[in-house]
């Protein structure tokens, strides 16, 4: 393919993830906008996720993952020999790099025996932290032992491509969660109406990995999904639980205490902001949020205390500071 030729195919190609952009999230948002980029830089299978660092002696773990061409166990087999990829901890020590590696590594190992069972011998991966989540995002595609290795040229539209679809992908979780960059994104997931995860936060995953026996992090258990109408209490242990509400189609999680109690800080400051007459743009500025972040605040808050308008919120504020009071 020529210069000219190239520049137009990755033209179109951000052109596409833009239109993506607009489409509803869902949990194959991803592989939706990532599969158009083999018309640049084929590849016969393709890896995503969340993962962990595997800063000092811990290892890196794969915690939310996607996947094309490949096995559902992908995810859960890594996690078993993901001490020994050197490759992985590469890409998850220098940010925002493309990472090449060919070859079968650590011959007449674990690794090796997992890269042969799933043809990966050609490897290319990008890694990009996650603000706020507590989480590296990675994608990585992969080439069998029969093909080319990708070349230079294909790891500069690679790295490129992937720039664009993390921040778009990015900004749509952050708009269906209600957060903005500083918002307290490892304590939120979101997954769709069956269960299947987009976004996971650190804590929550942490706390659902104690609770859930053999997770795998990929689908919620269908139980917890048919527990009633959302918004509703999800307990975890005698202290905490998840939180899940109607976000759309999609269902948003945070985590929190076990029972309901009073409205947490931020959202009792905007609640009552809001009662004393501010609007949502002059409460965003004085707190330091994004409007989107307030209005999602200020609907937890009418949840919590049962109100439906400003009225009621007044009112119900008022019984919650007298009895505060008393």
């Amino acid at each position: 393919m020529l210069a000219g030729q190239w520049v137009q195919a990755f033209s179109r190609q951000v052109m596409a993830l833009q239109r993506q952009a607009r489409e509803p999230m869902s949990a194959r948002w991803l592989a939706q906008a990532l599969a158009p980029l083999g018309e640049l830089v084929p590849f016969s299978r393709a890896w995503w996720g969340q993962c962990s660092s595997g800063a000092d002696e811990a290892p890196p773990t794969n915690w939310l993952h996607g996947s094309l061409h490949l096995a559902l166990s992908f995810g859960a087999e890594w996690n078993e020999v993901g001490q020994a990829d050197r490759f992985a901890r590469q890409s998850l020590r220098h940010l925002g790099q493309v990472c090449r590696s060919s070859g079968h590594r650590s011959a007449g190992d674990a690794l090796e025996s997992f890269s042969r069972r799933h043809d990966i011998f050609h490897a290319m991966a990008i890694s990009m932290d996650l603000p706020a989540s507590g989480f590296r995002f990675f994608v990585s595609v992969y080439r069998g032992e029969s093909e080319r290795a990708f070349s230079e040229l294909e790891a500069m539209v690679f790295g490129e491509f992937c720039q664009h679809l993390m921040q778009l992908w990015q900004q749509r979780v952050w708009e269906s969660l209600g957060l903005s960059q500083a918002g307290e994104g490892d304590q939120r997931a979101l997954c769709d109406a069956q269960g299947r995860l987009i976004y996971l936060g650190r804590s929550v995953a942490q706390t659902l990995a104690r609770h859930l026996n053999n997770w795998q992090g990929e689908v919620l258990p269908g139980e917890w999904l048919d527990n009633g109408p959302a918004p509703r209490l999800l307990p975890l242990g005698a202290r905490e639980a998840l939180r899940v509400q109607r976000q759309g189609g999609l269902l948003a999680l945070s985590l929190g205490p076990a029972t309901a109690g009073p409205l947490p800080p931020r959202e009792l400051a905007v609640a009552w902001r809001f009662a004393q007459g501010q609007s949502h743009k002059a409460i965003a500025l004085e707190l330091g949020l994004s409007p989107a972040t307030v209005r999602t605040y200020l609907r937890d808050a009418y949840q919590r205390l049962g109100v439906d308008n400003r009225v009621a919120l007044i009112h119900r504020l008022a019984a919650l500071d007298g009895g505060a009071a008393s």
